[in-house]
């Protein structure tokens, strides 16, 4: 069977893009998306993404890790998908969509920046020395220092894999601040299991656990991720966070062919 596919990226997270509105791809063959997936043998992401029909939105989002396994919300992945819905024709310059995690509304400029309405945050829970939140994927967010030689593959492991988060594990990300709004970010993402070059609800995570912490006074939090820049927007309003945006890049890479 041939696929044909799309590669993009925002900000280093690289996804493979395949229009499935006919219905053509083999969705519950795990071994199929890691194989794609795999970057030695395969085409190479971290992640897969289905462009699929939907009655009530212009399209809908179903997303796999790396590992082949369907899985929580992408922030970097839907931002890059409204980017390959617009090369389509399916939306010009706004779009609505279905994710895993509920309704999503974007808008794309003509440059390719992408700013995607995030899910609320209704709890952030501070610990002694982490918080944890969902953003649409689970988030570990720590403060560290000498961010720039922290071993983020091993210790994220560790905290992944460890008793705090029990078998579902949790996304891990570690942080320094940089300037009163600006923070540098480093990942370790679950079903990737490795450290990726940004994630879109690990940005999102750190950019309100700054403002729980106080750390920062501002509702527009920008992000330095290792593949780039993402701007973190919203408003915090009774212990909760609306109106949460992840802007940045979403950039085509290839389209291409592969036999399965």
């Amino acid at each position: 069977m041939q696929i044909n596919f799309y590669k993009y990226q925002g900000t280093g997270n690289d996804f493979i893009m395949i229009d499935n509105r006919q219905d053509v791809f083999s969705k519950n063959n795990t071994k199929l998306v890691e194989s794609l997936c795999d970057r030695r043998f395969g085409i190479g992401a971290d992640g897969l993404i289905l462009l699929e029909n939907d009655n009530s939105t212009d399209f809908k989002m179903v997303y796999y890790n790396s590992d082949g396994n369907q899985s929580s919300m992408c922030g970097n992945g839907g931002r890059c998908l409204v980017a390959f819905a617009k090369s389509l024709g399916i939306i010009e310059n706004k779009a609505t969509f279905i994710a895993t995690d509920g309704l999503h509304h974007a808008t794309i400029s003509d440059d390719g920046i992408v700013s995607l309405q995030m899910k609320d945050v209704d709890e952030v829970r501070i610990e002694d020395d982490y918080v944890f939140l969902d953003t649409g994927s689970p988030h570990h967010v720590q403060l560290v220092e000498d961010l720039e030689h922290f071993k983020v593959k091993e210790k994220g492991a560790a905290i992944r894999y460890g008793e705090l988060y029990g078998k579902a594990g949790s996304n891990v990300n570690f942080v320094s601040q940089k300037s009163a709004d600006t923070f540098s970010l480093r990942t370790y993402e679950r079903g990737v299991e490795d450290e990726t070059l940004s994630c879109g609800t690990g940005a999102t995570a750190v950019a309100i656990a700054m403002k729980a912490l106080g750390k920062t006074e501002s509702n527009k939090v920008n992000l330095n991720v290792e593949g780039g820049k993402l701007e973190v927007s919203f408003t915090p309003t009774e212990g909760k966070y609306v109106d949460v945006f992840l802007k940045g890049p979403a950039t085509f890479v290839f389209e291409g062919n592969i036999s399965v």
